[in-house]
C-alpha cells in the first residue's frame, strides 16, 4: 500500500508544472481509477470508451479521447455516471496524462483486498489534504479523531434492519468509511448474508454541497464495497430527504463563506445565518427518537450570540451528555488556528448532566511535523466516556489523572444562558510562563469569530428595527407613525 501512495504521489509533484493542483490531481486519479477497475470488473461500459482503448491512445488523441470518455460516462446512469457527472479533464500535456494512465495499468487494483486498495485511496486523500489549502483540506477530517468519535459511538447497523448512518457534510466520506471499518473489526469482518447486503446498501447516506468531494467519497466508499447514497445539494438549506437516521456523524464546514442569510425552514426554532448553528438544529431535526449525534464544532458554536437560544432548544430535546474540547490545531495544516470541540447528545432525552472533557489546555499544540496528532490525545476521554455510546456508563472526574474531565448540571448551565464556551476549569499555565503566545493564526482565526459575532448582532438588531420601529424612526420607507 505504501509503495502504490509513494508511487502515485511522487507523481503529483510532476504535474504541478502543468498547473494541476493537489485537489485536481486526485479528481483525474480517481477518473481513471475507476475506468480501470470497471474493466477488471467486466462491468457494462460503452465498448469505445473502455480502458483498454483509452491505454492504446497516446498524445492529442488521447487528450481529446480522455476529454470525449468523461463526457459519455457522465451520462451514464448510476454510481457511474454519478462518479463522472461534470467530469472535466485538467490535463493540457498529452506525455502527463500518458505517464499516469500507465502507472494505474501498472497494477491490477481488483486483485488489491479491500483494505489494501482502500487505504492506499485514503491514503491519497490525506496526503493532498496535508499538502495543500485548496485540496481536499476542508473535506478532510482527521482520521484519528474520527476513529475515537466512532468508537464512542459505536455505529452499529445491526441492532435493527432499518438502521441508518448519516453524514450531512459528507466531505470525503471518513466518517462513514471509519463507521463501517469499526463494524468490520467489531464482526471480525463476518456478517450474516443478509445483514450484509443490508448494510452495504441501505445503511450509509450522506450529503456534500460540493461536487468534487462528493465524487471522491463515492470513490472511497466503493473502495470500501459501500453502495452508499450521497446526495448533492445543499443540507440547510434544502427540505429533509427521507426518513430520520439512528446515527448521525459529521464534521461541519468551519466558517461563513454561503451562509449570508437563516434558511426558512419550520424545523428550526431558532432563525439565524449561522451556519454551525443551522447544522446543529439540522442534526436534531434529522434524527430518530432516540437516535445519537456526534458533531465537530468550533469554538463560536459554543459562546456565538444565538447559541445559548440554540443550546437551551437542544438540552431541552436532547441529552447533551459530552463535550470534547479537541487540542489546539486538531486541524493543522488546513485550519490550525481554529479551535473546536466535539458535542454528544441523544434525542428524546433532556440533559440532566454535561460532561466535559479538556483536551486542550496545558496541551502542547498540535503540528504537522514535530506534534502530530496521535491516538494518544483521545486515548483517556475514550476511557472516561466508557463503552455505553448514549453517555450512561458510571463517570467519575478521578478517571483523569489531570483534572480534565468534569460533570455540569444542567443548572450550571443554565446559569451560564447555555453558553457550554464558559464551562471551564483549568488554569492556562501556558499564560504564566510566557510560553503560551498565542499563534497569529490563532490570533486571526478569533478575529474573524468576534466580529462573525458582532455582525450577527447586528443583523439581529436590523431585523428588530424593521419589524417593531420606535419612536418615530423607522428603517423603511414612507410617512412616520
Amino acid at each position: 500500500m505504501t509503495d502504490i501512495v509513494g508511487k502515485l504521489w511522487g507523481f503529483c509533484h510532476t504535474l504541478r508544472h502543468d498547473g494541476i493542483d493537489y485537489g485536481d490531481y486526485i479528481e483525474q486519479l480517481t477518473y481513471l481509477l475507476f475506468l480501470k477497475m470497471i474493466e477488471e470488473k467486466g462491468a457494462e461500459i460503452p465498448p469505445e470508451y473502455s480502458w483498454a482503448v483509452l491505454r492504446e491512445k497516446s498524445g492529442t488523441e488521447l487528450t481529446e479521447h480522455y476529454m470525449d470518455t468523461l463526457r459519455e460516462l457522465g451520462k451514464q446512469k448510476g454510481m457511474l455516471g454519478d462518479i463522472y457527472a461534470g467530469a472535466i479533464s485538467r490535463f493540457s500535456n498529452p506525455v502527463n496524462l500518458k505517464r499516469l494512465v500507465n502507472l494505474i495499468d501498472e497494477t491490477e487494483w481488483t486483485g488489491l483486498n479491500v483494505d489494501v486498495k482502500a487505504a492506499a485511496y485514503e491514503g491519497l486523500l490525506e496526503k493532498s489534504a496535508s499538502e495543500g489549502k485548496k485540496g481536499a483540506g476542508q473535506y478532510f477530517t482527521p482520521r484519528i479523531l474520527i476513529q475515537s468519535i466512532v468508537r464512542c459511538m459505536k455505529p452499529d447497523p445491526r441492532k435493527a434492519k432499518d438502521f441508518t448512518i448519516h453524514d450531512p457534510a459528507t466531505g470525503t466520506g471518513g466518517f462513514l468509511v471509519c463507521a463501517y471499518e469499526w463494524l468490520m473489526a467489531e464482526t471480525k469482518g463476518r456478517l450474516d448474508r443478509d445483514d450484509a447486503k443490508r448494510i452495504l446498501n441501505s445503511t450509509y447516506s450522506g450529503t456534500e454541497l460540493v461536487p468534487r468531494p462528493r465524487r471522491l467519497a463515492l470513490m472511497n466508499l466503493y473502495l470500501h464495497g459501500i453502495q452508499a447514497n450521497l446526495y448533492l445539494g445543499d443540507a440547510i438549506y434544502e427540505p429533509k430527504r427521507g426518513k430520520p437516521y439512528d446515527i448521525v456523524m459529521t464534521n461541519p464546514p468551519f466558517g461563513t463563506k454561503g451562509a449570508n442569510q437563516a434558511p426558512n425552514r419550520d424545523d428550526f426554532t431558532i432563525s439565524t445565518s449561522n451556519k454551525q448553528l443551522n447544522f446543529v438544529q439540522h442534526v436534531m431535526s434529522i434524527l430518530k427518537p432516540g437516535g445519537r449525534a456526534a458533531i465537530v464544532v468550533p469554538d463560536n458554536v459554543l459562546f456565538a450570540d444565538q447559541a445559548g437560544e440554540v443550546f437551551k432548544i437542544l438540552t431541552e430535546d436532547c441529552d447533551l451528555h459530552t463535550v470534547l474540547r479537541l487540542p489546539n490545531g486538531t486541524f493543522t495544516p488546513y485550519s490550525p488556528g481554529t479551535k473546536t470541540n466535539v458535542i454528544f447528545f441523544t434525542k428524546g432525552f433532556p440533559t440532566e448532566n454535561v460532561w466535559i472533557y479538556d483536551a486542550r489546555t496545558n496541551v502542547p499544540r498540535i503540528t504537522k511535523k514535530d506534534r502530530p496528532l496521535t491516538p494518544q490525545h483521545f486515548a483517556e476521554f475514550e476511557k472516561c466516556f466508557g463503552s455505553n455510546p448514549e453517555g450512561h456508563s458510571k463517570r467519575d472526574p478521578k478517571q483523569s489523572k489531570e483534572d480534565r474531565w468534569r460533570s455540569f448540571s444542567i443548572s450550571d448551565v443554565k446559569a451560564r444562558d447555555f453558553k457550554i464556551d464558559s464551562l471551564k476549569w483549568l488554569k492556562d499555565e501556558t499564560l504564566e510562563d510566557g510560553n503560551g503566545l498565542t499563534e497569529p493564526e490563532e490570533l486571526a482565526t478569533e478575529a474573524i469569530a468576534e466580529l462573525e459575532g458582532a455582525l450577527e448582532q447586528l443583523k439581529s438588531i436590523v431585523v428588530l428595527l424593521e419589524n417593531h420601529p420606535t419612536n418615530g424612526f423607522s428603517t423603511k420607507e414612507g410617512p412616520e407613525k
